[in-house]
């Protein structure tokens, strides 16, 4: 399905009911949208069915932001996290998504974080997974030094540095991002714009929204895997650290790293489906 969205042409797809019987009245159940990792190379795809247990007790979406995926293309040259932030709570709007959890993975967390700011007051809670608030090069590396070694450590410091690395390269590297990547049969299903891949990767280099996340108002969980080469625990406890007092959760789990769901998927779950419970309940 897609939506027009904010000049743009969003596509998403749902998983289980917004409303289930219950007695002689109809449920409400919260929705959970899906913000996905990049920039360029993931869309929703690699979510899927990894994230089929959250259905269970939440309506889910999976979105494709703007230039990405099934989504409509624009100018990359003005593509930004704060577009793509401003389109969420836009989307959600447009489809009628009245206070929505918002989890972000990865790049898709850079957006959760921004749309928080951006939009206080709409969101129900906020789940930043394995993200960052700011990029340092310097903490990056040193988080696959401890996941891959040396050599892994300085092939990440020249990739994300703005070097050249070789697809063998690149590998060694992304085998270092956990215990468990993404299948070669997942990683085909995306859907990537290597047009987005610059411009999105100076966007991330330059990235550093840490000011702005005391304007976040909604009970936020950061998650994070030990060891998550790329973005490691540090990155998280920064974020928990500038949020408003009591807005915070931070979960780290241990012996999971940037995929915890396929890590560790009754670890993982048992963390995430207790935050939605408490969110949906008011106790969060």
């Amino acid at each position: 399905m897609q939506v027009e969205v904010n000049g743009t042409r969003l596509w998403f797809d749902v998983d289980g009911p917004a409303l289930v019987p219950d007695g002689p009245r109809m449920r409400e159940r919260p929705t959970v949208v899906l913000i996905h990792g990049g920039p360029g190379s993931y869309d929703h795809s690699y979510f899927k069915p990894g994230f089929t247990p959250l259905s269970e007790r939440a309506q889910v979406v999976y979105l494709d932001l703007r230039d990405h995926g099934r989504s409509g293309r624009t100018d990359p040259a003005v593509w930004s996290f704060e577009q793509c932030a401003d389109d969420v709570r836009a989307f959600c709007d447009v489809v009628g998504i009245v206070r929505p959890m918002v989890l972000g993975h990865s790049m898709g967390g850079f957006v959760a974080m921004l749309y928080g700011a951006r939009h206080p007051g709409h969101a129900a809670g906020l789940v930043l997974q394995g993200t960052m608030a700011r990029f340092d090069l310097d903490r990056l590396v040193e988080g696959f030094r401890a996941t891959g070694g040396d050599e892994v450590a300085e092939l990440a410091r020249r990739d994300y540095g703005g070097g050249a690395v070789t697809n063998a390269e690149w590998a060694r590297v992304f085998a270092a991002f956990g215990p468990n990547v993404p299948d070669p049969d997942t990683l085909a299903r995306r859907s990537g714009n290597a047009a987005i891949a610059e411009p999105g990767f100076q966007r991330l280099q330059e990235l550093d929204v840490v000011g702005q996340l005391g304007r976040i108002d909604r009970p936020t969980l950061v998650c994070v895997g030990a060891p998550d080469g790329v973005t490691p625990p540090d990155a998280s406890r920064e974020i928990v650290a500038a949020l408003a007092p009591g807005i915070g959760r931070l979960e780290v789990i241990e012996g999971v790293g940037h995929f915890p769901w396929l890590d560790a998927p009754e670890r993982y779950w048992s963390i995430v489906n207790a935050f939605v419970d408490d969110v949906a309940a008011g106790r969060a």
